[in-house]
């Protein structure tokens, strides 16, 4: 169920400038708050390799290696930053028709081993990831789930937190231009006995401006309003008001992003 609304106050600024023998190099900055923080990077492409390099303001260098097509169907991506090496990861992601795979190993104190799957087609998929820690033999995350789309319906049940969460939830295309949706969504969380279910909606104004709101069982009510200013620059308003305590303020969030 795609209904946010989130308190922000995130402005972002991106550069790119784009040079011939397949280099790019990029700067960005971003400001959060009080807190501002950027970086200067280049990436550069040689027929199936990817090599992107990343400085940012705390000295830190990040960089990744894509290989494509080592193994036909395949993507190899390796990732480290320096100074702390701990960070390293190596993900292997295979692609087919109807199935994807992903194995992913991070090289840290305590190595852990991400896998994911899922099998299907474009009107039903089911899928499944889990996460081992070699050093305590314990799974750090299992889930698993089953999607139905319809053209103008989608449902989805979803098993997480390791077993102790499930997700239903269901949308509705209220017209064959799609403008307008209905959402409702059911979690129950089993160590807390507990239950939520969510009502929802969006309308589409125009084909620059979208309209969604929520409510549920325990009286959050929640409004979003997004407007594409430019191709691919979105500026969003958001707002969320417990019903049960008129007293205390709603909250509002403002977020811009830009994209060249």
């Amino acid at each position: 169920m795609h209904l946010s609304t989130r308190s922000t106050n995130h402005n972002v600024l991106n550069s790119n400038l784009v040079l011939d023998c397949e280099i790019a190099i990029t700067s960005s900055a971003t400001k959060k708050g009080g807190l501002s923080t950027g970086d200067v990077g280049a990436v550069y492409k040689y027929n199936n390799i990817l090599f992107d390099v990343k400085v940012d303001t705390e000295s830190k260098i990040a960089t990744t290696l894509t290989f494509t097509e080592l193994v036909p169907k395949t993507k190899t991506i390796a990732s480290f930053k320096v100074p702390d090496f701990n960070s390293g990861k190596v993900e292997v992601q295979y692609f087919h028709c109807h199935a994807t795979l992903q194995s992913a190993v991070a090289f840290s104190q305590s190595p852990t081993i991400d896998v994911s799957a899922t099998v299907g087609t474009p009107m039903f998929v089911m899928g499944a990831e889990a996460g081992y820690e070699t050093s305590s033999g314990k799974f750090t995350k299992y889930t698993a789930g089953i999607s139905i789309n319809k053209p103008e319906s989608s449902a989805s049940i979803i098993l997480g937190d390791k077993g102790d969460s499930i997700r239903a939830s269901y949308i509705h295309h209220l017209d064959q231009s799609k403008k307008t949706a209905a959402v409702g969504e059911i979690i129950r969380r089993f160590s807390l006995n507990d239950n939520t279910f969510t009502i929802g909606g969006s309308y589409a104004v125009d084909h620059l401006t979208m309209v969604k709101a929520k409510l549920n069982n325990q009286g959050k009510l929640g409004a979003l309003l997004q407007h594409e200013i430019i191709p691919k620059s979105l500026v969003t308003l958001s707002s969320e008001l417990d019903t049960k305590a008129l007293d205390k303020t709603p909250k509002f969030g403002l977020a811009l992003a830009l994209k060249p």
